[in-house]
């Protein structure tokens, strides 16, 4: 039985805090489950930790319900909450819910997680009403990185600060299940946090949240160049696999691997047959 959002809301009452991670495929999920995470983020992400491109904006709906197919086969546990990518809900009411109803009857996600404030809030009204839970995204938000002029920590003018309390406050009002605070000052995080009564997810939003997202990639070093500023490596898997891959094209090179233990025989006796069927028809031939 997976959790459910009741659930999720339940341990932000009791002060319990959320671990959450963003994962895309099925060993990814296992890895995030298995360490007892409650809430596992298929993200547009994807598009710049997976799938090579600059940002998130040129990832598809079909690209999310890929992953999302992928997330749901490695977990049994966990409540999956897929993103909705660039341009899936902008358009409008009607394409926002086609495409959120497209990620759960065709992903298997359990929730969908859009950015944006006070302009979606008839989007996720209308999402909630035909009985899909919506995660919001406040602070940076990356489908709109051309317009905030790049990946900038949001909220630290008093105008930013208090719209992210006011756009927090509608999308409770809205339905929202919870809310990712990214990119913001500590200080703001706790006051939006403090403002709603459901759960606050940070990244990079200091301490003050109901819980805590980041990239499993960054966590594990999986990613070029180097963490950033608001993740931590707790383990350097991608220098451990290229020293161990290193030594893989060193053995292969040197005739060490494959060895006897990797091989296969045949029975003796069929071993002696073939070779007299094989020895027989040589002589024929000559």
């Amino acid at each position: 039985m997976r959790i459910r959002i009741n659930k999720i809301q339940e341990m932000k009452d009791s002060g319990e805090r959320i671990p959450c991670l963003t994962a895309y495929d099925s060993p990814t999920a296992m890895l995030a489950e298995s360490s007892g995470v409650p809430l596992i983020l298929v993200g547009d992400s994807v598009g710049n930790v997976v799938l090579g491109y600059e940002s998130t904006i040129p990832v598809t709906l079909e690209d999310i319900i890929h992953h999302t197919r992928s997330v749901i086969r490695g977990s049994s546990k966990a409540l999956v909450v897929s993103d909705m990518p660039f341009l899936t809900y902008q358009a409008g009411v009607d394409d926002a819910v086609r495409n959120a109803g497209r990620l759960i009857q065709e992903g298997g996600a359990q929730a969908v997680k859009l950015e944006g404030g006070l302009p979606v809030i008839p989007i996720v009204e209308r999402i909630v009403d035909v009985g899909m839970p919506v995660m919001g995204h406040l602070g940076l938000t990356p489908q709109s990185v051309n317009q905030l002029g790049g990946y900038r920590v949001q909220g630290r003018t008093l105008k930013e600060a208090a719209e992210l309390v006011a756009n927090a406050r509608a999308l409770e009002q809205a339905g929202a299940f919870g809310i990712v605070l990214e990119t913001i000052p500590s200080e703001v995080a706790d006051l939006v946090t403090k403002s709603v009564s459901i759960p606050t997810i940070g990244i990079g939003a200091g301490v003050g949240c109901s819980g805590e997202i980041q990239i499993i990639h960054e966590l594990l070093g999986l990613v070029d160049g180097r963490i950033r500023k608001h993740a931590k490596l707790y383990a350097d898997i991608k220098l451990q696999s290229e020293i161990a891959l290193s030594q893989y094209v060193a053995d292969v090179q040197k005739g060490i691997f494959p060895g006897l233990e990797q091989s296969f025989f045949l029975e003796p006796d069929l071993l002696e047959a073939l070779s007299e069927t094989l020895l027989g028809e040589k002589e024929d031939n000559s």
